[in-house]
Protein backbone atom coordinates (compact mmCIF):
# COMPACT_ATOMS: atom_id res chain seq x y z
CA UNK A 1 0.00 0.00 0.00
CA UNK A 2 1.56 3.37 -0.73
CA UNK A 3 1.71 6.35 1.34
CA UNK A 4 0.60 9.21 0.33
CA UNK A 5 2.00 12.28 2.34
CA UNK A 6 -0.82 14.60 3.72
CA UNK A 7 2.19 17.21 4.92
CA UNK A 8 0.95 20.95 3.42
CA UNK A 9 3.54 22.74 1.74
CA UNK A 10 6.05 24.97 3.08
CA UNK A 11 5.96 28.58 2.65
CA UNK A 12 9.56 30.37 2.48
CA UNK A 13 10.26 33.20 4.75
CA UNK A 14 10.44 35.05 1.60
CA UNK A 15 7.28 34.21 0.84
CA UNK A 16 5.48 35.12 3.82
CA UNK A 17 7.00 38.94 4.22
CA UNK A 18 5.24 39.07 0.49
CA UNK A 19 1.97 37.90 1.74
CA UNK A 20 1.67 38.81 4.92
CA UNK A 21 3.65 42.78 4.15
CA UNK A 22 6.18 44.94 6.07
CA UNK A 23 5.22 46.09 9.66
CA UNK A 24 4.55 49.95 10.21
CA UNK A 25 7.53 52.14 11.81
CA UNK A 26 5.07 52.21 14.93
CA UNK A 27 4.39 48.58 15.30
CA UNK A 28 8.44 47.90 15.29
CA UNK A 29 9.12 51.32 17.45
CA UNK A 30 6.63 49.85 20.54
CA UNK A 31 8.97 46.83 21.50
CA UNK A 32 10.57 47.66 24.38
CA UNK A 33 13.56 46.86 26.39
CA UNK A 34 13.07 46.99 29.43
CA UNK A 35 9.55 46.95 31.71
CA UNK A 36 8.04 50.55 31.95
CA UNK A 37 5.32 52.16 34.29
CA UNK A 38 2.27 50.14 31.64
CA UNK A 39 4.15 46.65 31.57
CA UNK A 40 4.46 46.78 35.37
CA UNK A 41 1.09 47.64 35.61
CA UNK A 42 -0.22 45.21 33.55
CA UNK A 43 1.91 42.21 34.93
CA UNK A 44 0.52 43.29 38.56
CA UNK A 45 -2.74 42.93 37.71
CA UNK A 46 -2.13 39.28 35.60
CA UNK A 47 -3.32 36.16 37.25
CA UNK A 48 -2.53 33.73 34.55
CA UNK A 49 0.58 33.76 31.45
CA UNK A 50 1.46 31.21 29.07
CA UNK A 51 5.33 30.45 29.19
CA UNK A 52 6.92 29.15 25.96
CA UNK A 53 10.20 27.22 26.27
CA UNK A 54 12.30 24.95 23.73
CA UNK A 55 15.04 22.48 24.11
CA UNK A 56 18.38 22.23 22.60
CA UNK A 57 16.62 20.64 19.10
CA UNK A 58 14.45 23.45 18.88
CA UNK A 59 11.45 21.50 19.69
CA UNK A 60 8.97 24.22 21.67
CA UNK A 61 6.72 23.58 24.97
CA UNK A 62 3.78 25.91 25.96
CA UNK A 63 2.76 25.61 29.39
CA UNK A 64 0.40 27.52 31.38
CA UNK A 65 0.97 29.41 34.77
CA UNK A 66 -1.53 30.89 37.21
CA UNK A 67 -2.02 32.41 40.60
CA UNK A 68 -3.71 35.89 42.30
CA UNK A 69 -3.00 38.49 40.25
CA UNK A 70 0.81 39.60 40.65
CA UNK A 71 1.80 35.91 41.29
CA UNK A 72 4.71 37.29 39.02
CA UNK A 73 7.39 39.75 40.33
CA UNK A 74 8.63 42.63 38.63
CA UNK A 75 12.51 42.79 40.87
CA UNK A 76 13.62 45.73 38.48
CA UNK A 77 12.89 47.21 34.71
CA UNK A 78 14.53 44.10 33.24
CA UNK A 79 14.13 41.19 35.41
CA UNK A 80 10.93 39.44 36.30
CA UNK A 81 10.81 36.14 38.55
CA UNK A 82 7.62 33.69 38.80
CA UNK A 83 6.52 31.29 41.20
CA UNK A 84 7.22 27.55 40.62
CA UNK A 85 3.65 26.27 42.09
CA UNK A 86 3.32 22.58 42.37
CA UNK A 87 1.77 20.72 39.31
CA UNK A 88 3.06 17.69 37.45
CA UNK A 89 6.08 17.43 38.65
CA UNK A 90 7.19 16.71 35.11
CA UNK A 91 9.25 20.05 35.10
CA UNK A 92 9.70 20.46 31.06
CA UNK A 93 10.37 23.67 31.63
CA UNK A 94 13.34 23.63 33.39
CA UNK A 95 14.47 20.70 31.34
CA UNK A 96 14.44 22.79 28.32
CA UNK A 97 15.83 25.98 30.26
CA UNK A 98 18.87 23.60 31.16
CA UNK A 99 19.36 23.21 26.91
CA UNK A 100 18.17 26.70 25.60
CA UNK A 101 17.69 29.58 28.11
CA UNK A 102 15.27 31.39 25.87
CA UNK A 103 11.59 32.09 26.98
CA UNK A 104 8.91 33.80 25.91
CA UNK A 105 5.67 35.40 27.93
CA UNK A 106 2.41 36.11 27.05
CA UNK A 107 0.28 37.88 29.65
CA UNK A 108 -3.51 38.02 30.05
CA UNK A 109 -5.89 39.93 32.49
CA UNK A 110 -9.36 38.74 32.30
CA UNK A 111 -11.61 41.25 30.34
CA UNK A 112 -8.62 42.94 29.01
CA UNK A 113 -8.84 42.51 25.21
CA UNK A 114 -4.84 43.50 24.67
CA UNK A 115 -1.78 40.93 25.95
CA UNK A 116 1.50 41.95 27.31
CA UNK A 117 4.19 39.75 26.08
CA UNK A 118 7.40 39.64 27.24
CA UNK A 119 11.34 37.53 25.95
CA UNK A 120 14.09 37.01 27.47
CA UNK A 121 16.47 34.62 28.86
CA UNK A 122 15.33 32.83 32.12
CA UNK A 123 16.88 30.46 35.05
CA UNK A 124 15.85 29.09 38.34
CA UNK A 125 16.67 30.20 41.79
CA UNK A 126 16.34 29.22 45.25
CA UNK A 127 17.57 32.84 46.40
CA UNK A 128 15.36 33.37 49.71
CA UNK A 129 14.55 36.43 49.57
CA UNK A 130 13.04 36.09 45.84
CA UNK A 131 10.84 32.83 47.17
CA UNK A 132 10.08 35.00 50.14
CA UNK A 133 8.22 37.90 48.05
CA UNK A 134 6.30 34.87 46.68
CA UNK A 135 4.99 33.42 49.43
CA UNK A 136 1.12 32.57 49.52
CA UNK A 137 -1.05 30.81 51.82
CA UNK A 138 1.42 30.50 54.89
CA UNK A 139 3.90 28.93 52.02
CA UNK A 140 6.43 29.86 49.78
CA UNK A 141 7.76 27.83 46.74
CA UNK A 142 11.14 25.53 46.38
CA UNK A 143 12.28 27.36 43.40
CA UNK A 144 11.38 30.71 41.44
CA UNK A 145 12.23 31.25 37.67
CA UNK A 146 14.29 34.35 37.12
CA UNK A 147 13.74 35.96 33.80
CA UNK A 148 16.22 38.37 32.21
CA UNK A 149 14.34 40.88 29.90
CA UNK A 150 15.40 41.61 26.25
CA UNK A 151 11.93 42.77 24.92
CA UNK A 152 8.61 43.46 26.22
CA UNK A 153 5.36 44.76 24.11
CA UNK A 154 1.68 44.84 24.07
CA UNK A 155 0.47 43.00 21.49
CA UNK A 156 -3.27 44.06 19.80
CA UNK A 157 -6.40 42.50 20.95
CA UNK A 158 -7.66 40.72 17.39
CA UNK A 159 -6.41 37.43 18.62
CA UNK A 160 -9.23 37.56 21.40
CA UNK A 161 -11.45 39.48 19.91
CA UNK A 162 -12.54 36.59 17.05
CA UNK A 163 -12.14 33.87 19.61
CA UNK A 164 -14.51 35.71 22.29
CA UNK A 165 -12.74 34.60 24.96
CA UNK A 166 -14.10 37.05 27.28
CA UNK A 167 -17.70 36.68 26.20
CA UNK A 168 -19.74 34.32 28.45
CA UNK A 169 -21.66 32.85 26.10
CA UNK A 170 -18.58 31.21 24.99
CA UNK A 171 -18.43 29.18 28.08
CA UNK A 172 -21.27 27.24 26.47
CA UNK A 173 -18.50 25.23 24.46
CA UNK A 174 -17.05 23.90 27.55
CA UNK A 175 -19.82 21.17 27.67
CA UNK A 176 -18.83 19.83 24.58
CA UNK A 177 -15.70 19.07 26.36
CA UNK A 178 -15.38 15.78 27.95
CA UNK A 179 -14.46 15.17 31.69
CA UNK A 180 -11.23 15.07 31.99
CA UNK A 181 -11.78 11.71 34.07
CA UNK A 182 -12.72 10.19 30.47
CA UNK A 183 -10.00 11.64 28.52
CA UNK A 184 -7.80 10.53 30.87
CA UNK A 185 -8.65 6.40 30.89
CA UNK A 186 -9.05 6.48 27.50
CA UNK A 187 -5.85 7.58 26.29
CA UNK A 188 -4.16 5.98 29.03
CA UNK A 189 -6.56 2.45 28.67
CA UNK A 190 -7.05 1.95 31.70
CA UNK A 191 -10.00 0.42 34.17
CA UNK A 192 -10.78 2.79 36.93
CA UNK A 193 -13.85 3.83 38.03
CA UNK A 194 -13.91 7.76 36.43
CA UNK A 195 -15.54 9.02 39.64
CA UNK A 196 -12.74 8.07 42.24
CA UNK A 197 -10.52 9.62 39.28
CA UNK A 198 -12.37 12.76 39.37
CA UNK A 199 -11.92 12.51 43.45
CA UNK A 200 -8.43 12.41 42.87
CA UNK A 201 -7.71 15.24 40.86
CA UNK A 202 -9.77 17.37 42.73
CA UNK A 203 -7.81 16.69 46.00
CA UNK A 204 -5.02 17.87 43.81
CA UNK A 205 -6.69 20.88 42.79
CA UNK A 206 -6.81 21.79 46.42
CA UNK A 207 -3.54 21.53 47.51
CA UNK A 208 -2.47 24.26 44.95
CA UNK A 209 0.12 25.39 47.15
Amino acid sequence: MTHTSTRPRRVSPAEVRARVGEPEAMIKAKVLDRIDDHSRRFIAHSPFLTMATADATGLADCSPRGDYPGFAKVLDDRTLALPDRPGNKMADSFHNLAENDGIGLLFLVPGVRETLRVNGRAYPTDEPDVLARMQTEAKRPELALVVEVAEVFFHCGRALIRSRLWDPASQALADEIPPVSEVVTAQLGIDIDPAALVQTLEEGYRKLY
